[in-house]
């Protein structure tokens, strides 16, 4: 057996599509994806007040200023709360977004959201972007399917916690519950 296990063919050429995707180089534009830009449709967020948070990748000396959810097919309806947060592995709050309270988020758009204070990581590894909206109709957002953990060591692609949010991240992620449906991040 090889470093790469099994696999007789060259990583390069097998994941050539990836660039494709239509992802910016990211030595030229700093960005870091729970996600490929391909395969992705309209999934739910989490019920309004309750918080989603997706496992994101982060290395030693990234600097994250903004987190970005697109909405898909669905535009929030009179919203009176949102926000997004960065939570450490241990789901300990990082830093999060002003409150955007009523701010129209309209179908099929890109929402960036900058953080309070821009967070430089100091450890590679497994990070949590969240976002919580509070309104009569919580938008879609661009997303995937994801499978529950299934091997110990294993977490969550995206997670639900938190009831009656408003404009306020809670301090830590208590009592995430699975979710199936893992919305596309980018950190930049």
């Amino acid at each position: 057996m090889t470093l790469l296990g099994t696999f007789k063919g060259n990583p390069r050429n097998d994941l050539g599509w990836l660039n494709s995707a239509g992802r910016p180089d990211p030595d030229v534009t700093f960005h870091r994806a729970n996600l490929p830009r391909v395969a992705l449709d309209d999934v739910p967020a989490a019920a309004t007040g309750v918080m989603c948070s997706v496992a994101l990748y982060l290395q030693d000396g990234d600097l994250i200023s903004n987190l970005t959810f697109i909405s898909a097919g669905t535009a929030a309806a009179s919203p009176t709360n949102y926000f997004a947060a960065l939570y450490n592995g241990a789901g300990v709050l990082l830093a999060q977004s002003a409150d955007q309270l009523t701010a129209a988020w309209a179908a099929d758009t890109a929402k960036t959201l900058a953080l309070a204070t821009a967070q430089r990581i100091t450890k590679s590894g497994i990070y949590y972007a969240a976002l919580s909206v509070t309104a009569s109709t919580v938008p879609t957002l661009v997303g995937s399917l994801g499978a529950k953990p299934v091997l110990t060591g294993e977490g969550n692609l995206s997670q639900t916690s938190g009831s009656t949010l408003t404009g306020t991240a809670p301090a830590t992620i208590a009592t995430p519950a699975f979710k199936r449906h893992v919305p596309l991040v980018i950190a930049t």
